[in-house]
């Protein structure tokens, strides 16, 4: 079953937020760090440490 990464994400995210309760400075923090983050020199360093 191929499911699309967004729609992963937005469901793991959902849950996340609906059964641990984080603050929503801190969901809106990593939100932005990682937007920020992809687009940077660093995203190939991340991306081949998570492979």
């Amino acid at each position: 079953m191929n499911v699309p990464l967004w729609l992963a994400l937005a469901v793991v995210g959902y849950l996340g937020c609906k059964l641990i309760r984080p603050p929503l400075w801190l969901v809106l923090v990593l939100l932005l760090g990682g937007y920020l983050i992809a687009d940077t020199t660093l995203a190939p360093v991340i991306d081949t440490a998570i492979k």
